[in-house]
Protein backbone atom coordinates (compact mmCIF):
# COMPACT_ATOMS: atom_id res chain seq x y z
CA UNK A 1 0.00 0.00 0.00
CA UNK A 2 0.99 3.72 -0.63
CA UNK A 3 2.54 5.28 2.35
CA UNK A 4 3.59 8.71 1.47
CA UNK A 5 0.25 11.43 2.00
CA UNK A 6 -1.17 13.35 -0.51
CA UNK A 7 0.23 17.02 -0.98
CA UNK A 8 -0.28 20.37 -2.32
CA UNK A 9 1.90 23.09 -3.32
CA UNK A 10 2.35 25.50 -0.88
CA UNK A 11 0.88 28.40 -3.10
CA UNK A 12 -2.26 26.57 -2.85
CA UNK A 13 -2.21 25.49 0.65
CA UNK A 14 -2.12 29.24 1.87
CA UNK A 15 -4.62 30.04 -0.75
CA UNK A 16 -6.82 27.19 1.03
CA UNK A 17 -5.94 28.77 4.41
CA UNK A 18 -6.99 32.48 3.28
CA UNK A 19 -10.21 31.56 1.79
CA UNK A 20 -11.24 29.71 5.11
CA UNK A 21 -9.58 33.65 6.92
CA UNK A 22 -11.99 35.40 4.57
CA UNK A 23 -15.41 33.16 5.53
CA UNK A 24 -14.23 33.72 8.95
CA UNK A 25 -14.01 36.79 8.79
CA UNK A 26 -17.00 37.90 6.50
CA UNK A 27 -18.80 35.53 9.53
CA UNK A 28 -17.64 37.56 12.00
CA UNK A 29 -18.92 40.75 9.97
CA UNK A 30 -22.38 39.06 10.42
CA UNK A 31 -22.47 40.13 14.57
CA UNK A 32 -21.90 44.04 14.75
CA UNK A 33 -23.13 43.82 18.52
CA UNK A 34 -19.92 42.17 19.11
CA UNK A 35 -17.67 45.46 17.84
CA UNK A 36 -14.90 43.17 17.07
CA UNK A 37 -11.69 45.27 16.79
CA UNK A 38 -8.61 44.45 13.97
CA UNK A 39 -7.22 42.12 16.43
CA UNK A 40 -10.29 40.23 16.97
CA UNK A 41 -11.05 39.81 13.34
CA UNK A 42 -7.25 38.92 12.74
CA UNK A 43 -7.86 35.86 15.87
CA UNK A 44 -10.95 34.28 14.31
CA UNK A 45 -9.40 34.64 10.51
CA UNK A 46 -6.14 32.07 12.39
CA UNK A 47 -8.37 30.25 13.65
CA UNK A 48 -10.69 29.26 10.72
CA UNK A 49 -7.85 29.31 8.33
CA UNK A 50 -5.62 27.34 10.39
CA UNK A 51 -7.56 25.68 13.23
CA UNK A 52 -8.51 22.17 11.44
CA UNK A 53 -4.85 21.73 10.83
CA UNK A 54 -3.87 22.54 14.46
CA UNK A 55 -6.24 19.88 15.82
CA UNK A 56 -5.08 17.15 13.09
CA UNK A 57 -1.73 18.01 13.90
CA UNK A 58 -2.17 17.74 17.67
CA UNK A 59 -4.31 14.53 17.03
CA UNK A 60 -1.36 12.78 15.32
CA UNK A 61 1.40 14.43 17.97
CA UNK A 62 2.99 15.95 15.86
CA UNK A 63 4.11 19.72 15.43
CA UNK A 64 1.33 21.51 13.78
CA UNK A 65 2.27 23.06 9.91
CA UNK A 66 1.08 26.09 10.63
CA UNK A 67 4.14 26.48 12.81
CA UNK A 68 7.13 25.28 10.74
CA UNK A 69 6.28 28.12 8.66
CA UNK A 70 6.47 32.23 8.14
CA UNK A 71 3.75 32.06 5.72
CA UNK A 72 0.61 30.95 7.41
CA UNK A 73 -0.20 33.11 10.25
CA UNK A 74 0.38 36.68 8.36
CA UNK A 75 -1.61 35.20 5.53
CA UNK A 76 -4.43 33.91 7.65
CA UNK A 77 -4.77 36.96 9.70
CA UNK A 78 -4.14 39.22 6.74
CA UNK A 79 -6.72 37.48 4.30
CA UNK A 80 -9.44 38.12 7.79
CA UNK A 81 -9.19 41.53 6.81
CA UNK A 82 -9.26 42.01 4.03
CA UNK A 83 -12.96 39.88 4.28
CA UNK A 84 -13.86 42.06 6.37
CA UNK A 85 -12.34 45.43 4.52
CA UNK A 86 -14.14 44.03 1.25
CA UNK A 87 -16.91 42.45 3.21
CA UNK A 88 -19.50 43.77 0.75
CA UNK A 89 -17.88 42.57 -2.33
CA UNK A 90 -17.09 39.61 -1.12
CA UNK A 91 -20.69 39.17 -0.40
CA UNK A 92 -21.62 40.01 -4.15
CA UNK A 93 -18.99 36.73 -4.96
CA UNK A 94 -21.28 34.43 -3.36
CA UNK A 95 -21.75 31.71 -5.50
CA UNK A 96 -17.44 31.81 -6.12
CA UNK A 97 -17.17 31.77 -2.34
CA UNK A 98 -18.97 28.78 -1.71
CA UNK A 99 -17.49 27.14 -4.41
CA UNK A 100 -13.52 28.23 -3.57
CA UNK A 101 -14.66 27.24 -0.16
CA UNK A 102 -15.95 23.86 -0.54
CA UNK A 103 -12.44 22.98 -2.72
CA UNK A 104 -10.84 23.74 0.62
CA UNK A 105 -12.94 21.78 2.75
CA UNK A 106 -11.94 19.01 0.54
CA UNK A 107 -7.80 19.70 0.32
CA UNK A 108 -8.09 19.93 4.22
CA UNK A 109 -9.98 16.93 4.25
CA UNK A 110 -7.70 15.13 1.67
CA UNK A 111 -4.64 16.37 3.37
CA UNK A 112 -5.38 15.54 6.75
CA UNK A 113 -6.76 12.03 5.60
CA UNK A 114 -3.75 10.76 3.98
CA UNK A 115 -1.11 12.27 6.71
CA UNK A 116 -3.18 10.09 8.89
CA UNK A 117 -3.00 7.57 6.78
CA UNK A 118 1.14 7.54 6.10
CA UNK A 119 1.47 7.62 10.00
CA UNK A 120 -0.11 3.86 10.16
CA UNK A 121 -3.59 5.33 11.16
CA UNK A 122 -6.23 2.23 10.84
CA UNK A 123 -8.86 3.41 8.34
CA UNK A 124 -11.27 5.00 10.36
CA UNK A 125 -9.52 6.81 12.82
CA UNK A 126 -7.89 8.39 9.35
CA UNK A 127 -10.85 9.19 8.21
CA UNK A 128 -12.05 10.77 11.62
CA UNK A 129 -8.98 13.00 11.05
CA UNK A 130 -9.86 13.92 7.78
CA UNK A 131 -13.21 15.01 8.73
CA UNK A 132 -11.75 16.83 11.78
CA UNK A 133 -9.32 18.61 9.59
CA UNK A 134 -12.08 19.98 7.39
CA UNK A 135 -14.71 21.37 9.74
CA UNK A 136 -12.44 22.00 12.65
CA UNK A 137 -12.01 25.75 11.71
CA UNK A 138 -15.50 26.60 11.24
CA UNK A 139 -16.55 24.63 15.01
CA UNK A 140 -13.62 26.59 16.46
CA UNK A 141 -14.85 29.70 15.23
CA UNK A 142 -18.36 29.34 16.39
CA UNK A 143 -16.90 28.23 20.61
CA UNK A 144 -15.49 31.36 19.70
CA UNK A 145 -17.93 33.70 18.91
CA UNK A 146 -20.83 31.82 21.44
CA UNK A 147 -23.09 30.02 18.68
CA UNK A 148 -23.86 27.12 17.97
CA UNK A 149 -21.55 25.09 16.10
CA UNK A 150 -22.81 25.21 12.37
CA UNK A 151 -21.63 21.39 11.25
CA UNK A 152 -23.64 19.73 14.18
CA UNK A 153 -27.07 21.48 12.87
CA UNK A 154 -29.43 21.53 9.69
CA UNK A 155 -28.97 23.27 6.27
CA UNK A 156 -25.23 22.64 6.91
CA UNK A 157 -23.29 19.95 4.57
CA UNK A 158 -19.49 20.44 5.73
CA UNK A 159 -19.24 17.25 7.52
CA UNK A 160 -20.89 14.92 5.04
CA UNK A 161 -19.05 16.27 2.42
CA UNK A 162 -16.04 16.42 3.95
CA UNK A 163 -16.66 12.70 5.05
CA UNK A 164 -17.86 11.25 1.89
CA UNK A 165 -14.76 12.83 -0.01
CA UNK A 166 -12.18 11.54 3.01
CA UNK A 167 -14.32 8.30 2.93
CA UNK A 168 -13.31 7.50 -0.61
CA UNK A 169 -10.09 9.11 -0.41
CA UNK A 170 -9.71 5.79 2.28
CA UNK A 171 -11.42 3.43 -0.30
CA UNK A 172 -8.90 3.76 -3.13
CA UNK A 173 -6.11 3.93 -0.63
CA UNK A 174 -6.84 0.12 0.29
CA UNK A 175 -7.57 -0.21 -3.53
CA UNK A 176 -3.96 0.54 -3.80
CA UNK A 177 -4.85 3.34 -5.53
CA UNK A 178 -2.02 6.06 -5.99
CA UNK A 179 -2.16 8.94 -3.27
CA UNK A 180 -2.40 11.58 -5.60
CA UNK A 181 -5.37 10.85 -7.52
CA UNK A 182 -6.92 9.68 -4.47
CA UNK A 183 -6.62 12.64 -2.87
CA UNK A 184 -7.38 15.04 -6.34
CA UNK A 185 -11.01 11.93 -6.30
CA UNK A 186 -11.59 13.27 -2.60
CA UNK A 187 -11.25 17.22 -3.76
CA UNK A 188 -13.44 16.76 -6.40
CA UNK A 189 -16.23 14.88 -4.35
CA UNK A 190 -15.70 16.92 -1.38
CA UNK A 191 -16.31 19.94 -3.85
CA UNK A 192 -19.26 18.83 -5.47
CA UNK A 193 -21.23 17.57 -2.96
CA UNK A 194 -20.69 20.79 -1.10
CA UNK A 195 -21.56 22.76 -4.01
CA UNK A 196 -24.76 20.82 -5.12
CA UNK A 197 -25.76 20.85 -1.35
CA UNK A 198 -25.59 24.69 -0.68
CA UNK A 199 -27.54 25.06 -4.54
CA UNK A 200 -30.61 22.70 -3.92
CA UNK A 201 -30.83 23.18 0.16
CA UNK A 202 -29.60 19.48 1.21
CA UNK A 203 -29.65 18.67 4.91
CA UNK A 204 -30.03 15.51 7.09
CA UNK A 205 -33.07 14.69 9.16
CA UNK A 206 -33.54 16.85 12.15
CA UNK A 207 -33.32 15.22 15.24
CA UNK A 208 -37.12 15.89 16.56
CA UNK A 209 -38.48 14.09 13.13
CA UNK A 210 -36.24 11.26 14.50
CA UNK A 211 -37.58 11.93 17.94
CA UNK A 212 -40.92 12.05 16.78
CA UNK A 213 -41.27 8.67 15.27
CA UNK A 214 -42.30 6.35 18.70
CA UNK A 215 -45.39 8.91 19.33
CA UNK A 216 -45.80 8.80 15.60
CA UNK A 217 -45.98 4.96 15.89
CA UNK A 218 -48.27 5.30 19.38
CA UNK A 219 -50.67 7.29 17.37
CA UNK A 220 -50.90 5.08 14.42
CA UNK A 221 -51.45 1.96 16.86
CA UNK A 222 -54.33 4.23 18.78
CA UNK A 223 -56.14 5.05 15.17
CA UNK A 224 -56.10 1.32 14.31
CA UNK A 225 -57.40 0.12 17.78
CA UNK A 226 -60.53 2.90 17.69
CA UNK A 227 -61.09 1.43 13.87
CA UNK A 228 -61.41 -2.22 15.00
CA UNK A 229 -63.41 -1.32 18.12
CA UNK A 230 -65.82 0.76 15.52
CA UNK A 231 -65.59 -2.51 12.75
CA UNK A 232 -66.65 -4.64 16.24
Amino acid sequence: MPTTSFTIPLWLDLTAVAIGAIQGAMFAGRFTDRRFDLLGIAFIGITVGLGGGLLRDIMLDGVPAALQSNWYLPVSAGAALLGMLLQSLFNRLGPLIITLDAVTIGLFGALGTSKALAQGLPEIPALFVGVITAVGGSALRDMMLNVPIAVMHVGSFYAVAAGVGSGLLVVLFVLQVPITIAGISCVVVTTVIRVLAARYGWSLPQQRAIGSWPRWRRNENIVAFRRRNRGA
